[in-house]
């Protein structure tokens, strides 16, 4: 018998890097993340069909696209939906850089100039900082209260951001409709309830445990959110703003740039940051 082998398969794309996660796989099961005995995963780079897949506007807004091209990229990745807030931008920069190469153009306006600068950074050095990163994963308040949270995973963020692209969408309508004044106000206080509630349940889904000053410790989820709605307005805000904080593990720093002296004497300071952000502007080469 004759195996029918593709010729062509010699020529398939093979791993291109290999990165460690933020997490280091902490928080996946194994439906959803295969571990390496060396705690570093493949990357291979994009082929037509994911680069067609990101650049399909519906299938960016419902998180569809990101999710195929992850799995396409990187097989070690069973369930990309259940991918943590912490190893998101590792394993964006990972596949630009397998697919594009080690360095990345950004552009940007001078701050206190109209002049625009394009910069290329080192797409490696980002992936270095990001591994390193120690990931916490509880505060404590000024009163005491331990908070122990979990991340935020790739669908809960997909939803997130869905419901807010369409709550701009209604606060749009409204605000160019016909409705008299009161109709409109009574349509965005009914869209900004509707945002309030999500940020609410989001806030009880990440808080997994709170150990009170005296050291009891509450791990159920009626009673966590029980007590969220009936502590003091500041206890909650405080714990609000500990959560966004603990979610900005992992993420991109902004880079660091030194002004020239023309700059400066067009009124740029004489250093500043700069926000590394993914678009189609420099995703794609």
């Amino acid at each position: 018998m004759v195996e029918n082998t593709n010729p062509l398969s010699k020529y398939y794309r093979q791993p291109a890097i290999y990165i460690t996660l933020p997490t280091k796989g902490k928080y996946y099961g194994p439906d959803v993340f295969t571990p390496t005995e060396t705690g570093e995963i493949p990357v291979l780079p994009m082929n037509a069909k994911d680069e067609l897949a990101f650049k399909t506007p519906d299938a960016m807004i419902s998180g569809q696209a990101t999710v195929d091209v992850i799995k396409s990229c990187i097989p070690n990745f069973k369930n990309p939906w259940q991918m943590t807030n912490y190893d998101t931008d590792t394993i964006l920069l990972a596949i630009r850089a397998a697919t594009y190469g080690e360095s990345m153009d950004i552009t940007y306006t001078v701050p206190g100039t109209t002049e625009k600068v394009t910069q290329s950074i080192s797409v490696v050095q980002l992936l270095e900082g990001l591994k390193n990163t120690e990931i916490q994963d509880q505060f404590t308040t000024k009163d005491g209260f331990i908070v122990k949270v979990a991340p935020l995973n790739y669908k809960t963020l997909n939803r997130i951001q869905t419901a807010q692209y369409e709550q701009e969408k209604i606060y749009s309508t409204v605000r160019n409709s016909n409705l008299s004044e009161q109709q409109k106000g009574d349509q965005f206080v009914k869209s900004f309830k509707l945002l309030n509630d999500i940020n609410f349940d989001l806030l009880v889904e990440a808080v997994t445990e709170i150990t009170t000053p005296e050291g009891v410790v509450v791990k159920d989820k009626e009673m966590i959110k029980e007590f969220c709605n009936n502590c003091e307005a500041k206890l909650v805000n405080e714990i609000q703003n500990e959560l966004g904080r603990v979610r900005m593990q992992a993420q991109i720093p902004p880079v660091k740039i030194q002004a020239t002296e023309e700059q400066i004497k067009l009124g740029a300071p004489v250093t500043y940051e700069i926000p590394v952000t993914f678009d189609n502007s420099n995703f794609f080469v």
